[in-house]
């Protein structure tokens, strides 16, 4: 890439014309007043990678850009100083971001699977070009938490993050709380109405919620915390039961990737979890995502809004073009060090966390004395017990005080071996109040 002074225009080649592509050309034109007295030069796209050249679009292209099916021509053309990939997946992303960071071309993205199981080596051959490797839109859409992360809370010590990061889920789950829908009827309602996948997998299992928390614990942190090792669950399992039962406790059920540093180790997964009425965590509803962080400087900051869709995903890839734009210093990771190093992990079967417990069992005497003994032999103290109905087999739920993970598991195991249960055992983490220790 040639050198260029601040006043010429930015040139852009657009990796993808999807959904966040069109938003964010959208932007671009109808913003482009107020974008260029921020930036102090104009920013256009020069080139649009697409699979057909010849497909009919809706939306037409910013003038003077043309669209192109050769991914090479991205990154040979000397005109364009930044690269904004929107393609998704892994392979191809990978090819065409390493392609533009050794051509010495600015990186833009929204690809948190891809920063999330390999950004390390991107991040690393960006830090050594000296380049920005731009990705506030891979978590959270419109939400400005990488910014946030990265700049604002620069000078605390993070303590713990919360967040609900997949719209799908949180549209579900809101769904099945507000009209107390099944599972599978809230889950076709989203994807009929474009909230999900037609295979929702990642969504609902937790992995699109796993990459972006791999995301946030870097920037947190600066410590890299391999996606792989994070626990992970998903919410199709959570049924109307489990929500009735949470909301009579005082608690939503929300699907929350969680961080918390102790002791210089970090405690992290995503899970189901029981979120008091009292967090604002516990009333974000329909698609939205929101972030609660916590530092020892700024205390508690929480962050709401759309984190998905054309254009609140388009306003972050252009936040990050704009930072370009004013020739400001790359920092991509938050951290002025080289290679980041490994986090130091909590093992998950030692963390501690209050539990719910619903258990179908047989409605005789006996049954209470015999799962109050499981608990014990897992040392697990009961707080509050719930019995509902009146039938042969009837929902026996606990909440507990803190109890490490392997106990929990060990006594549904139990639990689910003894002649008296009709079904496995259901359980979640309990987030505790505000200022609560248990």
């Amino acid at each position: 890439m040639q050198d260029k002074n601040n006043s010429d225009p930015l040139v852009v080649g657009l990796a993808g014309f999807g959904t966040v592509g069109k938003g964010f050309a959208r932007i671009l034109e109808e913003n482009q007043a107020e974008i260029f007295r921020r930036a102090g030069r104009e920013i256009r796209i020069k080139k649009v990678l697409v699979r057909d050249v010849t497909r009919a679009r809706t939306q037409a292209l910013p003038p003077g850009a043309s669209f192109c099916a050769d991914m090479d021509e991205l990154a040979h053309d000397r005109d364009i100083d930044v690269l904004i990939e929107l393609i998704g997946g892994i392979e191809q992303a990978e090819r065409i971001i390493r392609q533009a960071l050794d051509a010495g071309k600015h990186v833009v993205t929204a690809n948190k699977a891809l920063l999330a199981e390999q950004g390390e080596e991107l991040f690393a051959l960006a830090a050594r070009k000296k380049l920005f490797l731009g990705y506030e839109a891979s978590v959270c859409g419109g939400i400005p938490v990488v910014q946030t992360l990265r700049e604002s809370l620069a000078a605390n010590r993070l303590t713990s993050i919360l967040g609900i990061l997949n719209g799908t889920c949180n549209y579900i789950l809101s769904a099945m709380t507000t009209r107390n829908m099944p599972f599978a009827e809230a889950l076709k309602e989203a994807q009929d109405l474009g909230y999900a996948e037609a295979d929702p997998g990642l969504d609902i299992d937790g992995v699109d919620s796993a990459h972006k928390l791999a995301l946030l614990i870097r920037l947190a942190w600066g410590v890299n915390y391999p996606f792989r090792k994070l626990p992970v669950s998903g919410i199709r399992d959570i049924t109307p039961e489990d929500i009735m039962f949470a909301r009579e406790f005082g608690y939503n059920i929300k699907l929350l990737g969680h961080a918390y540093m102790e002791n210089d180790r970090i405690e992290a997964g995503v899970f189901p979890t029981l979120v008091p009425n009292s967090y604002l965590l516990a009333r974000v509803g329909h698609s939205y995502n929101a972030v609660r962080m916590e530092g020892n400087a700024v205390g508690s900051l929480f962050m709401h809004g759309l984190g998905a869709g054309e254009l609140p995903t388009g306003s972050a890839v252009a936040a990050d073009l704009l930072e370009i734009a004013r020739g400001g210093k790359a920092n991509n990771r938050g951290y002025t060090s080289g290679a980041l190093p490994a986090a130091d992990i909590l093992p998950p079967e030692t963390a501690s966390a209050r539990h719910y417990f619903r258990l179908t069992v047989e409605d005789k005497p006996g049954v209470m004395r015999d799962v109050a003994s499981i608990f014990a032999d897992n040392d697990i103290s009961i707080h509050q017990v719930l019995q509902k109905g009146q039938s042969r087999t009837v929902p026996l739920v606990f909440m507990t005080h803190k109890a490490k993970a392997l106990d929990i598991q060990n006594a549904a195991k139990a639990i689910a071996g003894c002649a008296f249960a009709s079904a496995a055992p259901v359980y979640y983490r309990v987030l505790p109040p505000p200022g609560g220790t248990d």
